[in-house]
């Protein structure tokens, strides 16, 4: 019998939400995002648990969507139009973003890649510790498509809205050290001080009253004015748009290829 797509560790009152496919550096496949929705569900139900760290085994956080489970389907999906095809993005999308749904602080641990999806699941999340060797990247137009996961809501407000552009135009990765400068994550440690670091961090909110900090977290959210999920509806749209384009061919098919795209602007 396999082992579960993602995994929860308990001890005390500290939750570990684990992505489990280190095969497939935690690529966002469907076996993978179920079992994430059913986790979180999990975790929102426990009145016990006061803090959950989010993190993924092996070398990578989360890769990113799992182009070759999903650029099939996806296909599949643009033969219903753009309607279809937007809700088909919106139920690659909605797993992860059901972390919103915990009341409690969640703490994202990375190491290794958070790219695309797996970027947006990190600032989805209340705060990011990073390994220094981590790779940060909104890599989505140089696949020839727009961004996704409410990236283009959350990182603003992580880095600014300049800072933000040019993550998001150039597509560069940003490694951890880099990432805690410019204020995508709390703060960047050695990789092999990750785990604990995010669990001694998890542990000191867990020790604060748990009513209070439940209602901290919501009006911190109230006061940032954000709407993350609105934002990803029109980002599936956008997406559902530029999936059709020739463009969007050639950014999936460089990837595979491991070559830069040539886009043609079509």
């Amino acid at each position: 019998m396999s082992e579960p797509a993602v995994e929860i560790i308990r001890e005390g009152a500290v939750a570990e939400l684990r992505l489990n496919r280190p095969d497939r550096g935690n690529a966002m496949g469907r076996e993978l995002l179920d079992a994430f929705a059913s986790g979180v569900a999990a975790l929102k139900a426990d009145l016990d648990v006061r803090a959950v760290v989010v993190s993924g085994k092996g070398r990578h956080f989360c890769s990113g969507a799992d182009l070759r489970d999903g650029v099939q389907a996806l296909a599949a999906d643009m033969g219903g139009g753009p309607v279809a095809l937007r809700r088909a993005i919106r139920s690659l999308y909605d797993p992860f973003l059901s972390i919103l749904d915990i009341e409690v602080p969640t703490i994202a641990a990375v190491q290794g890649a958070a790219i695309g999806g797996g970027l947006g699941l990190a600032l989805a999340c209340d705060i990011r510790i990073s390994a220094a060797d981590a790779r940060f990247q909104a890599n989505f137009v140089r696949l020839g498509i727009h961004p996704g996961m409410a990236v283009t809501c959350l990182l603003p407000h992580l880095v600014g809205g300049q800072r933000a552009a040019e993550l998001l135009f150039t597509g560069r990765p940003v490694s951890g050290t880099e990432a805690a400068a410019i204020g995508l994550v709390l703060e960047a440690v050695p990789a092999a001080d990750l785990p604990a670091r995010a669990r001694a961090l998890a542990v000191e909110i867990a020790a604060g009253a748990p009513e209070a900090v439940r209602l901290t977290k919501a009006s911190l959210r109230r006061a940032a004015g954000l709407d993350p999920r609105a934002f990803a509806d029109g980002e599936a749209l956008a997406q559902a748009h530029c999936a059709g384009l020739p463009d969007a061919v050639e950014g999936v098919t460089a990837w595979f290829e491991r070559r830069p795209p040539t886009f043609t602007g079509r």
